[in-house]
């Protein structure tokens, strides 16, 4: 992409579109969860601990109408339904994983950076209220 299409109305909105779905804190779990293969809801919801069922299915629709993500529905009782990464998914996962694997490797980092820079800010209040 040039310079000069970094603007344009109509590619601004595609990528912050892709970028919105992708940036959100839950597709990236998800996306790096189903890197290792398929998951059924339940298997998903566990492995990924603090999320709730709406917002679970939502994520996943989400990324199933972005062509990231598959589901299988099987005839059984009760239904099984499992979730895949489809090509391009896979193809997601490359990114996702290096940016997860940078927020772990550099967590500590942040926190410290967020501590030094709150910590600034109350002695600047502290300063400017006497």
């Amino acid at each position: 992409m040039t310079l000069s299409h970094l603007h344009e109305t109509d590619t601004c909105r595609a990528v912050s579109g892709i970028l919105s779905r992708v940036g959100d804190k839950w597709t990236v779990l998800v996306i790096e969860t189903l890197g290792d293969g398929p998951h059924r809801f339940s298997e998903l919801r566990r492995m990924l601990g603090s999320i709730s069922q709406k917002m679970l299915t939502t994520t996943l629709r989400g990324l199933e109408r972005d062509g990231f993500v598959t589901r299988t529905i099987y005839p059984t009782i009760p239904p099984r339904v499992d979730y895949e990464l489809t090509p391009l998914g896979r193809d997601l996962l490359v990114p996702v994983r290096a940016l997860a694997e940078w927020a772990r490797d550099n967590r500590h980092k942040v926190e410290t950076a967020r501590a030094a820079f709150d910590q600034a800010s109350a002695e600047a209040e502290i300063i400017s209220a006497a």
